[in-house]
């Protein structure tokens, strides 16, 4: 699962960092070391509580688009088959719901707490991740 740092995983949930610490502190939220020594939060555990909580949150990826309507969220589920896939977002208060190839499902590496941007354009919801995201 991917894993958010406190700041991030604040920035989603629309609280401060140390609103974050004392959810951790308290057992609220249970989070891990990473390999830098850092407290991570599983972002499946973020994204349950950002549905709660409904934030908007800044787009990350600071690239230029002619579509107007983006949606950054956190990915809270994927039902996928062989061929189609479809990945649900919470993003901020927002359920956004898309249908994509399971192919790119996997393009992008989208998993439960994967933060993603869903573009709206149309009837077409296209979904993006921040470059460097793994």
């Amino acid at each position: 699962m991917p894993q958010l740092r406190i700041k991030d995983a604040s920035s989603f949930l629309g609280v401060s960092d140390d609103t974050v610490r004392r959810w951790v502190d308290s057992g609220a939220l249970e989070a891990q070391t990473d390999e830098a020594g850092r407290k991570v939060i599983d972002g499946y555990q973020v994204a349950l509580l950002a549905r709660e909580q409904a934030h908007t949150v800044a787009d990350p990826s600071g690239v230029g688009r002619s579509a107007r309507n983006r949606f950054v969220g956190l990915v809270t589920d994927i039902k996928r088959d062989t061929v189609m896939a479809q990945v649900e977002m919470q993003c901020g208060p927002f359920r956004v719901v898309s249908l994509m190839s399971s192919e790119a499902v996997d393009d992008l590496r989208l998993e439960l707490g994967s933060v993603a941007i869903a573009v709206v354009k149309s009837t077409t919801v296209i979904v993006e991740t921040p470059q460097g995201a793994s």
